[in-house]
């Protein structure tokens, strides 16, 4: 019974393998039989994984010595291949999160640099006109400095406007990166003081192992013989026959004690027997009873012995 539930966990888990690494591989070619050689080499790969400590059980030792190096390097291509799927789909939910993310809409506007670079400009122009000296046309230098001025002005403005639009991009790519990133391994690469990159591979080889390391136990203890697995009888044992019980065949017996529970057995074996209901073999005893064989020759032999 300990097979069947082995063999249907390693079953899933092998097809979990197999997914993961059909995906990756068609994620790695470029030209469609890039793509099916790379899934046939991840299947290949995941299958010598799972399988092939269970395959060597009964092979000799060379072979097992051969095929101990093999398994090493399938776990490590598999799970290298299987690493690439998690971070592949880390990245994809990456995506549909910072779609997701509420975005401040920021008007088109010309660079700061720009602005900076014209409101300068203005200034010295604005200076100039300040240095100058009415002599004739007093109304026209007042004029020109007015209007500098104003410029000045409308480029403080602008360029204030410019550094609050990218202050809102900032906070937007900012919203934007945190949702890119996994929450779990965001916040552990910061309690831990690595980078999110890092951890997030360290993660995916660490998953990746233990699900080719939990299919191959699965798929050896599926496959193990039947006859490996220790059988026990949870019966109650069949006592021993006591020496000083009294001979029940005699007339002058008294009568008989309450009998246990394998006394009781003996007692309806025998009576069957006797009217040609049973045989006095083990076989049929342990087919009537649906005992152990060694309790059904412990009966025979209690049934069998005192009428010989």
């Amino acid at each position: 019974m300990t097979h069947r539930p082995a063999l249907a966990l390693a079953v899933t888990a092998t097809g979990t393998a197999v997914c993961m690494s059909v995906i990756a591989g068609w994620q790695r070619g470029g030209w469609l039989s890039e793509r099916l050689v790379w899934v046939a080499v991840g299947v290949v790969l995941v299958g010598g994984a799972h399988l092939l400590p269970a395959l060597c059980m009964s092979a000799p030792l060379v072979a097992r010595g051969i095929g101990t190096l093999l398994w090493l390097g399938c776990m490590a291509a598999a799970s290298w291949g299987h690493a690439a799927f998690f971070l592949l789909s880390q990245s994809h939910a990456g995506e549909v999160r910072v779609s997701a993310v509420s975005i401040a809409s920021v008007p088109a506007h010309r660079a700061l640099t720009a602005v900076m670079a014209e409101r300068a400009s203005v200034a010295a122009g604005l200076a100039v006109a300040d240095a100058l000296h009415c002599i004739r046309d007093c109304l026209t230098l007042r004029v020109r400095r007015t209007s500098l001025a104003a410029r000045l002005d409308a480029l403080d403005v602008e360029a204030a406007d410019v550094r609050r639009y990218q202050a809102i991009e900032d906070s937007n790519a900012s919203h934007r990166d945190a949702a890119r990133d996994d929450p779990v391994t965001a916040r552990l690469a910061a309690l831990r003081g690595v980078t999110d990159a890092r951890l997030e591979l360290l993660t995916s080889l660490v998953f990746a192992a233990v699900l080719e390391s939990t299919a191959c136990l699965l798929w050896w203890i599926a496959l193990l013989p039947q006859g490996t697995w220790p059988v026990t009888d949870r019966r109650d044992p069949v006592p021993a026959v006591a020496t000083d019980v009294p001979d029940v065949t005699t007339a002058d017996a008294p009568p008989a004690p309450v009998m246990t529970k394998p006394e009781s057995e003996v007692t309806k074996l025998r009576r069957d027997i006797e009217a040609g209901l049973l045989r006095p073999t083990v076989a049929s005893i342990r087919q009537h009873l649906g005992c152990s064989q060694a309790k059904a020759a412990a009966l025979r032999k209690l049934v069998i012995e005192p009428t010989a």
